[in-house]
């Protein structure tokens, strides 16, 4: 497995960020401190081979299948809420994944890490703070703070999702009562009526890579409460809860910028971090980015433009490219539509610095990395002894970076009502099902609704919509609530669909001015 080596030294013992400890200006931000589970980062003591498992006990309260950011929360939670219950996890791959989106932490979503007892999962992976976004709009620069609470301005955080993914991991692997397991889920199994399932008492579990003949060995294992659908935006058991054909709404292109970190009395003062830096893209040197420590956001290329840190020394930049189609790289196509698209984003007489960075990355990169964008509601569940949960439920635009705050809060919606139900007692399953998705409903349908318009609005060439592009940027330029609460609905903080569709109606009303006076 690869371990970053921010984490180990030459004796694999785990370290910690002293060396970039300065570089914020709050060190009691949560990405400081140490991990209680970094001990179990890169162990393998915990985790059982297939061949291994085969001679095990294959009963379990709880099956979690996936263990990716959302799957290992639950096995975390379910495991530190039931001591005495059996939770197995079966991950196709223990080692450090590596994407190139789920790599920004919403403040909602941090929220929700405390609620699971995993508020200490982003120190030692070099994550870094966020403070909110800057946007840049035909030459014009804005930005849009996340909101504060009694304590001060709440933060985001973002880091490499696979240093994340695995300090989530290594808490699980310090949990006696779970089990993980290196393997693949062939099958779902229980009762079936008409080819669709109506009950779910188990899975079958093969090795790592399944041959193509069938001719693997695979061993049924029963979950005597619950078995819990987590294996991600590619879930093979979506289809046994919701068939509707998936379509691709765009593909996000990822790059990475190195450059030197930003000292924190250049950006910030005060002890609770507040932003006093008013951007100066010109003056930039070492650190190309308009705003550090925030998501910087380029609304000018071809579709939207994304640039975070992923550490004080990496950023990484998303360009979207809209629509299902993605222009080839074997012939060049796709390499010069990018090129395009970040001039347009990053013109060099008003970024110079960052310009220069982004066309040295693309040169450099001998492959695109491409990931398509979908958008999958949710489907009420009705199948007994089973929960989709994650992107294996629901899936919304990246644009905005609420996928993961959306699944946190459901693991912490649904454990809380776990914990006063029976979960071996199928008509109270039921019921807290029933409850879960009306308390999972408003936080998931602000985030989605919102990352899907903004991807419309931000991606769209269109006369009628560049006019309501102008009049969402006018609007979040007026500060106050115009700018607080669109920011609480980015966050994952202001779950209020009512106060959402106020504001979209407002942005319309706005842009019907703009266009009657001519300002636009």
């Amino acid at each position: 497995m690869t371990v970053p080596e921010t984490l180990v030294d030459e004796h694999h013992e785990p370290l910690s960020d002293k060396c970039e400890s300065h570089l914020d200006e709050n060190r009691n931000w949560p990405t400081h401190g140490t991990y209680e589970y970094t001990s179990y980062y890169h162990s393998r003591r915990e985790i059982v081979p297939f061949t291994d498992f085969i001679a095990m006990d294959k009963e379990f309260d709880f099956v979690v299948i996936g263990a990716g950011p959302i799957g290992a929360a639950l096995a975390f939670k379910l495991a530190t809420d039931n001591p005495t219950s059996r939770v197995l996890v079966v991950e196709k791959n223990w080692a450090e994944p590596d994407r190139i989106v789920g790599e920004l932490m919403q403040p909602g979503g941090c929220q929700a890490m405390e609620q699971l007892g995993l508020q200490n999962v982003f120190s030692d992976i070099s994550a870094v703070p966020v403070h909110g976004y800057y946007i840049s709009y035909r030459g014009r620069q804005l930005h849009v703070p996340y909101m504060h609470d009694a304590n001060g301005q709440l933060r985001g955080v973002s880091f490499h999702h696979g240093r994340l993914v695995m300090n989530l991991r290594a808490a699980c692997k310090a949990q006696s009562n779970v089990v993980c397991v290196e393997g693949s889920v062939t099958e779902l199994l229980g009762q079936m009526d008409n080819n669709r399932f109506t009950a779910v008492r188990g899975v079958r579990v093969g090795p790592q890579r399944i041959q193509a003949d069938g001719s693997d060995e695979c061993i049924d294992v029963c979950s005597r409460k619950l078995t819990f659908v987590c294996d991600g935006i590619t879930s093979q058991f979506r289809k046994q809860l919701n068939e509707r054909p998936v379509e691709l709404i765009s593909h996000f292109c990822g790059l990475v910028l190195e450059h030197e970190p930003v000292s924190s009395d250049t950006y910030f003062d005060g002890p609770t971090g507040t932003t006093s830096h008013v951007s100066r893209p010109t003056d930039t040197a070492g650190n190309p980015l308009p705003m550090p420590h925030n998501g910087n956001v380029m609304l000018d290329g071809v579709g939207p433009v994304l640039l975070y840190q992923m550490s004080e020394r990496e950023t990484r930049v998303l360009a979207d490219i809209p629509g299902p189609f993605l222009p080839s790289e074997s012939n060049g196509q796709l390499r010069e539509t990018l090129r395009t698209s970040l001039s347009r984003a990053a013109p060099k007489h008003l970024y110079p610095a960052l310009h220069a960075a982004l066309m040295r990355a693309l040169d450099d990169s001998r492959r695109i990395r491409c990931i398509g964008s979908k958008f999958i509601p949710a489907t009420a569940n009705n199948i007994d002894g089973a929960v989709w949960i994650g992107d294996a439920l629901n899936v919304r635009h990246p644009l905005t970076g609420g996928g993961m705050t959306v699944g946190l809060w459901d693991v912490v919606i649904l454990t809380d009502l776990l914990r006063t139900h029976d979960a071996a007692n199928s008509q109270q399953v039921q019921r807290v099902k029933a409850q879960w998705q009306w308390r999972r409903r408003p936080r998931a349908l602000v985030v989605n609704v919102l990352s899907v318009a903004l991807h419309a609005l931000f991606a769209a060439e269109t006369k009628e919509l560049g006019l309501l592009r102008e009049a969402c940027f006018e609007y979040l330029a007026k500060g106050s609530h115009y700018t607080m609460q669109p920011s609480g609905f980015l966050s994952g903080l202001l779950p209020s669909p009512m106060l959402l569709i106020f504001h979209f109606f407002s942005v319309a009303f706005l842009a019907v001015y703009l266009r009657v006076s001519d300002e636009s």
